[in-house]
């Protein structure tokens, strides 16, 4: 087990993500995740724990709670359901962050890691908080909150995500993914 005083600060990861920038933030690289797994791994596990519950009150550390808990497991479990164990943790912070202002303080390339947590929920109402939300972004990150939303709209979940959890598709998500539908 890490103690605290060996964990990264909010600062230090957020910039660690904002040194990543754009290129790297979406895009698969098994030498990114190793990085990030390297980097960030005992963050993760300290903030899933709700030992760093404490950074949420500052704008610099919510974004920093943000990237652990809901951006650092996509690059870490790819593919695997630990990817998303943490993104109801994420979404409690995103929401309490949007409500103090945060986003808004944030500076404009990394405030999309506020409204990513709506967008990877699989709550109708989150999606439509993702779309109102990201309509402040660029046109593509507005074009992919539209396109969660629908998703969600037209199957109540993420069909990309169904072999993952052990769900079983319906005939018509199966068509959607066999038709080159979304695949996260």
């Amino acid at each position: 087990m890490t103690s605290d005083n060996t964990l990264p600060s909010a600062h230090d990861v957020v910039a660690f993500w904002r040194n990543a920038g754009p290129e790297r933030w979406f895009a698969k690289s098994d030498a990114f995740d190793a990085d990030c797994i390297a980097t960030l791994a005992h963050a993760h596990q300290a903030a899933a724990s709700g030992r760093l519950d404490h950074w949420a009150d500052t704008g610099e550390g919510a974004l920093a709670l943000l990237v652990l808990l809901d951006q650092f497991p996509r690059n870490a479990w790819r593919q695997n359901p630990h990817m998303l164990a943490t993104d109801g943790l994420a979404l409690a912070v995103a929401r309490r962050a949007v409500e103090a202002g945060f986003d808004r303080q944030a500076e404009a390339s990394l405030q999309r890691f506020f409204y990513l947590p709506f967008m990877h929920s699989e709550v109708l109402a989150e999606q439509e908080r993702s779309v109102e939300l990201n309509a402040t972004q660029d046109a593509n990150t507005q074009h992919f909150a539209v396109l969660h939303r629908d998703i969600v709209a037209r199957f109540g979940r993420f069909p990309h995500r169904n072999r993952m959890l052990g769900r079983t598709s319906t005939p018509e998500e199966q068509q959607f993914l066999d038709d080159g539908g979304f695949a996260g």
